[in-house]
């Protein structure tokens, strides 16, 4: 039995979209504190940009007191991702640059504004069915393939070698035991990275064999000599053919990438996360409920869990609750519903409070990881709580 997950670089453009949308949103939030930001005044953002060749076009509805220079941010934002020259496929110099984001409609306004608000507090911002999930398969109590794709991607964006530029994909398919569900090996390792043919001064194998070197360093724990491994197998990646030079790039596009990384029983629900203010449940829910599913796990209760959360517009408190522990919970999935009702603050307000999540630096961080870091949601403190509500 084999199980893959596929991860991008930051430079793949549809990371590059979500990353300039996050870019714009912490600038937002940082000239805002500046004004004193509290929940009563906390702006409501939602972004949305499109990347084409050799344009950037940013969108969506934003409502705050305060300016940022969106044609800045892009062009920073892409720069320091690599792209400063057509031979890597785009060039934040030079690239064209549209702004078309438009105030927040009112009626919106008046569900998330606490002041506004007809119960006098922060609603969500859209309805919507936002999935967490956990598992002990690794200490991060995330499911291998999705933490092997993503360790991979990290080694070839911090690699510095020019030869393998910004734009780049990979999968990992790890083998299982049939019987007790448990992984046990990289079968398969594919990457597939845009190169820039200015700096390649040797063979073209000896190209992929730096890259395998990268790959399976990164991977060194769970490769061995019959994993398999494919470097750009149609045969021709060029850099002056990467980024939106060959592929547009559009918000919220990889979500499986982000979340789980499809790993089988880890749903996706809600839509794009790094493009909106946490209001949007979009974003606080999906951490909110990754978060229950992690410490329910922590705590022994289950060794997989998925937890979804439903919410309606306006409304606070989630709509729903339901626990899924494919058959390992220590107690009923019904009683974890109780107890994570009883336990857990799954307002927008709690969740913003308790994940930091009106903090710019969280949302320039999150594009890359969701979870593989050291984020407030991704902390195992509920642990005692839930052990001792379950006796």
């Amino acid at each position: 039995m084999q199980i893959s997950s596929e991860s991008v670089k930051v430079g793949h453009p549809d990371l590059v979209a979500d990353i300039i949308a996050a870019n714009v949103i912490a600038a937002i939030l940082d000239e805002e504190k500046k004004e004193k930001l509290t929940l009563a005044n906390m702006p409501h953002c939602g972004i949305e940009v499109f990347l084409g060749k050799g344009i950037c076009m940013v969108g969506g509805e934003v409502r705050s007191r305060v300016y940022v220079d969106i044609d800045k941010i892009v062009r920073d934002s892409v720069i320091e991702l690599g792209y400063n020259h057509a031979a890597v496929g785009l060039n934040g110099h030079l690239m064209g640059v549209l702004n078309a984001i438009i105030p927040q409609s009112p009626d919106i306004n008046q569900g998330t504004s606490c002041l506004l608000n007809q119960y006098n507090e922060i609603g969500a911002g859209d309805q919507g069915i936002m999935y967490g999930f956990a598992c002990d398969e690794t200490p991060e109590l995330l499911p291998l393939p999705y933490l092997l794709a993503n360790k991979m991607m990290r080694a070839f964006e911090f690699c510095q070698d020019p030869i393998f530029a910004p734009d780049g994909k990979g999968q990992v398919s790890v083998d299982y035991d049939s019987k007790t569900g448990k992984p046990l090996r990289v079968a398969k390792v594919l990457m597939s990275n845009s190169i820039d043919y200015r700096f390649v001064k040797i063979a073209r194998s000896r190209v992929r064999d730096r890259a395998k070197k990268i790959a399976f360093d990164s991977l060194k724990e769970y490769v061995d000599k019959k994993t398999e491994f494919l470097f750009n197998p149609t045969g021709e990646w060029n850099a002056v053919n990467s980024c939106s030079a060959a592929d547009s790039g559009v918000t919220g596009r990889k979500l499986v990438v982000q979340f789980y990384g499809g790993y089988p029983g880890a749903q996706l629900g809600g839509g794009a996360v790094v493009n909106k203010t946490p209001e949007k449940v979009d974003c606080s829910a999906a951490f909110g409920a990754r978060y229950v599913a992690k410490n329910i796990v922590a705590a022994g209760l289950a060794s997989k869990c998925s937890v979804q959360l439903a919410y309606a517009i306006g409304i606070a408190k989630p709509f729903s609750i339901y626990v899924n522990t494919f058959g390992t919970g220590k107690i009923s999935d019904d009683r974890l519903e109780e107890i994570i009702e009883e336990k857990f603050d799954l307002t927008p307000e709690g969740m913003i409070e308790k994940f930091d999540l009106l903090n710019g630096d969280i949302y320039r961080k999150i594009p890359r990881t969701f979870f593989m870091d050291d984020y407030r949601w991704e902390k195992t403190d509920k642990v005692k709580d839930l052990q001792k509500a379950a006796k």
